[in-house]
Parts: structure tokens; sequence; C-alpha cells
């Protein structure tokens, strides 16, 4: 660098002591505008990530919500459906005024569209009723009348259009599930616009901007405080102030990565419990139809079975996630109940037992603890499961003078023997969950097994109730 700089300086009759300024001060701020980019690149590649992971959870998520919708509607006038011949018009009748009832929310309601693109139901917008439609775009050109139609003659379906808000009377990104009735030649379907989740999106990505200028604004602030110093140091610098620099950067430049590493982590952490893969098998196996449908491949109807095989264990692992997320047996029963039926399930899925001893804590437990202690055993089990080998998982949780101990145990290989990396989620998310409680958790490993031990003080055990008798608590023993 200096070699470069040097013929420039001569031309300039800068003093020595310039020349060392200039010398010591370029190659800093070409180094931090250099880290200063790469910092913003990966900052915007990281957060844009994690922004469009948020918005397909959002969007599914909506998603799965008009599902249900779609299905508690045809729950509604199966009845009259289900027994109706194809031109039984006082049926119809009576469904399409079941339809124009059912409204949800603010903007929430069900459509019905015939084939030939007539509006039989649109309860937000009767003028658009018993008028044809066919032909209809919305403002950026996009079919939705016949694409709706289509959609429905094909079986079930998702179309995203603009529509008219009926709270505010403006167009907003709509998303609709259309099905066929295909006896009436009826596409019936509902819809929910997405706008809060635009706006959530461009509120996250505006966010992300906002910290990359105030990094940016900091590495500058640093930088001049850096230009300051080496200005007041002057002519003094010499080969161990350099040396110093270069102990800086490398500081600042570690920083920078582990910032990084710690991004990724938390995101990683956010992945962990998702059902991703299983939503990525079964694209894979959707588009691999898809192109054997393209070829005339007979073998395509195999790959369509197979992705339906892969939504449906999406949709049960989708309900076992919102069932871990708040399980019942914690509010009504307790930790303990919870727990066991925790370790019942884990041995119907895995085939490996469990052995449950517990002592009955009769809801002494504060909810931070229950919950803490409960999520702890999920963790633990699902790491059992993933990396330990194990034949037997023991349980124990039990009170003690100094808190509460939820302990499991197993009989695997231990951790020296799980490959790098495995299972480090688990852990720190176990041991974050216990810190939170200004608890302790121990880990003891070899190779005839693991056993952790998570504790929380007695601060989380709650008083008994005034009419409660002091009686010892049964041991129960619970073999899944």
């Amino acid at each position: 660098m200096a070699r470069f700089i040097a013929p420039y300086l001569k031309r300039l009759q800068v003093s020595y002591g310039q020349k060392l300024f200039l010398l010591a001060t370029i190659p800093l701020v070409l180094a931090v505008a250099a880290i200063s980019v790469v910092v913003a690149d990966q900052g915007r590649q990281l957060a844009e990530r994690e922004i469009s992971g948020l918005e397909t959870q959002l969007i599914e998520a909506k998603k799965r919500e008009l599902r249900n919708y779609i299905q508690l509607a045809r729950t509604a006038f199966f009845a009259e459906y289900g027994r109706a011949a194809p031109d039984d018009e006082a049926a119809k009748e009576r469904v399409t005024q079941i339809l124009a009832a059912m409204l949800y929310g603010r903007d929430g309601f069900f459509f019905v569209y015939h084939y030939d693109g007539t509006n039989l139901v649109s309860p937000r917008q009767t003028e658009l009723i018993n008028r044809n439609w066919t032909g209809r775009t919305d403002s950026n050109g996009v079919p939705v009348v016949d694409e709706l139609v289509r959609i429905a003659r094909a079986g079930a379906g998702y179309h995203t259009y603009d529509w008219v808000k009926p709270s505010t009377g403006e167009e907003a990104r709509m998303i609709t599930y259309v099905v066929g009735l295909q006896d009436w030649q009826w596409a019936l379907g509902t819809g929910i616009f997405i706008d809060d989740v635009l706006t959530h999106v461009a509120a996250a990505r505006a966010a992300t901007e906002s910290r990359i200028a105030q990094t940016f604004f900091w590495i500058g602030a640093i930088t001049l405080a850096a230009l300051l110093a080496v200005f007041a140091s002057g002519l003094l610098i010499n080969i161990r102030e350099r040396r110093l620099a270069d102990a800086k950067l490398k500081a600042l430049t570690q920083r920078v990565l582990d910032t990084q590493e710690e991004e990724r982590g938390r995101v990683a952490r956010e992945l962990h419990d998702s059902i991703s893969q299983l939503l990525v098998g079964i694209r894979y196996a959707l588009e691999l139809a898809r192109r054997r449908v393209q070829t005339g491949d007979a073998r395509a109807q195999e790959n369509i079975e197979k992705g339906i095989d892969g939504l449906n264990g999406a949709i049960q692992e989708v309900r076992r996630i919102s069932r871990d997320l708040r399980p019942g047996q914690l509010d009504d029963l307790g930790l303990g109940p919870a727990i066991q039926d925790l370790a019942e399930e884990f041995t119907k899925r895995t085939g490996i037992r469990a052995e449950m001893k517990t002592v009955v804590f009769r809801n002494r437990l504060d909810p931070e603890a229950k919950i803490a202690l409960y999520r702890i055993a999920q963790e633990a089990l699902t790491n059992i499961e993933r990396h330990a080998q194990a034949t037997e998982v023991h349980l124990d949780l039990f009170g003690h003078q100094t808190g509460a101990t939820l302990r499991v145990a197993d009989n695997g290989r231990g951790l020296a023997n799980v490959s790098r990396g495995a299972g480090g989620l688990g852990l720190r998310n176990m041991q974050e969950r216990v810190e939170q409680l200004d608890g302790t958790l121990q880990v003891f490993s070899s190779e005839a097994g693991t056993r952790i031990d998570a504790t929380v003080p007695l601060s989380h055990i709650l008083p008994p109730e005034p009419a409660a008798r002091s009686t010892a608590a049964p041991v129960r023993k619970v073999r899944a």
C-alpha cells in the first residue's frame, strides 16, 4: 500500500510527519470501509433471509387459516349439499343464505361464483351478486374470476390478487382459497387480506436498514476516534503502534464474526423446532411429480401420493407443535402429568422405554418454572431421540430443601461420542431457560449414558394454600 501511495505524496510537498500520518490512516480508512461494506452486506443478507422466512411463515399461517374457514363453511352446509340434486334450486338458495350469513372479523366473508363467472354470494359487496364477472382483473392486470373458476374446476387451490378491503374501501393484497362444488358447478372461496403482513415485513426491512445505518455511524465514529488518536500521536507512530493497530483491527474483525455467529445461532434456534424439512420433502415430491406429468411418466401418481403422505405428516407435525406450545395438562393437572404425557408420546413415537418417577407438587410451582422444566424435558427427549441411541430413559421430578429438580437420564452413548455440534443448540436452550429462573443446569456424561439435572430455586415454589393440609406427597412411578 505504501509503495503505491508514496509517489503521490512526493508531488504534494508534505512533511515527513504528514506522510507517516497519511500512510497510517489511509490503510486504516480503507480497511474500515471494507469491513463496513462486508458488515452491511452480511447484515442485509442475514436480515433478508430472516425476513423472507418470517414472511413465508406468516403467509403459510394465513393459508392454514383459510383452509380451516373453508372446512367450517362446508360443514355448515354439507347436509343441504349432500342430499341435493344438481338442479335443486331450493337447496342452492338455502346454501347461499347460509354462506352469506357467515361473516367473520372486520373483512372476512365467503364468496361463490358459478363456473360461467356469475357471482352468487358476496355479502360484503352486494353489488357483485347476480352479475357475470368473466374476464375481471385487479388493478395490476391479474385475472381474478377466471382464475378462481379454473382453480375450482381443478379441485382446490390458492390465488393472490388485489381486492377492495371492506373496512377501508381501499385495495389491498388478498390471498384466497377456493374449492369446487362440482355437482353445482360452484367456486366456493374465502380470503384474508395480508396488508398487515406486508406492512410488518416492510417495517422489518426498514428496521434492518436503520440498524445498518447505526452500524455505519458507530464504525465511522470509531474510525474518526482512531484518526484523531493517530493525528495526536503524530511523528511518534512506530512499529509497536502499528502492531497495536493491527491487533485492534483483528479484534474488530473477530467481533464482527462473533456477531454474525450469534445471529446465525439465533436464526438456527428459531428454525430448530420447525417443520421445514417436511415441507421441503413435500416440495421435492410435488416438483418431481410435476416433471413426470409434463413428460407423461405414469409414476407421477406415486410422487403425488408421497407428497400427500408428507403433507399429512406435516399436518400432524403442526398439530403436535401446537399441542407442545401449551399442553393443557400443564395448567389443568400440573407439571408431573404433563411430563408423563410427554414421556408416553415419546415412547409411542420412538419405541424407547421411558420411566418416570415424580412427587406430586399439587401445582405449587409457579407458571414460569413449570413451563421451563417442561421445555427442558421436551428438549432432552428430543436430543435423546436424535443423538443418544438409547434404549431406556428415566425422568425424575422431585422437590428438596433448595428448590425443585428435574432429572433426565439415558443409557445412550454419551456426549463424548456424539458428532461435533450435535445437540449443542438443545443444551444451550436448556441453559438459557434455567438461567432465566436463576437456577442451575448440570450435565453428566459418560460412555454409560447422559444425565441432565435442571434445578429451580425455592423462589419459584409457591406457598401452600391456607386450606391445604401438609401431608406426605405420594410417589408415583409411571412407565410409558
